[in-house]
């Protein structure tokens, strides 16, 4: 496979459809980056865990309905030009 923009690209979809399919309860929990850790209290610098997980939880709601269009059109590309 040849080092293109486009494998660049499928390869971001990728990592963020990775993100986006933790369960926190499921599989984040069991390694301790459950809902209840990492939080600060007001005023206090977030670690680099809190942020994390913040990320993690902005991916997952943010990047919802993009993420499913997103995928549709790489599956379309692929489909066609193979």
């Amino acid at each position: 496979m040849a080092f293109t923009l486009y494998s660049l690209i499928q390869t971001a979809i990728l990592c963020t459809n990775a993100i986006a399919v933790l369960h926190e309860e499921r599989f984040l929990s069991k390694i301790g980056w459950g809902v209840d850790q990492g939080v600060g209290g007001f005023g206090d610098d977030p670690g680099v865990k809190a942020q994390i997980l913040n990320l993690i939880r902005s991916v997952r709601t943010v990047m919802r309905v993009p993420l499913i269009i997103v995928n549709s059109a790489c599956i379309v590309l692929l489909l066609l030009f193979g």
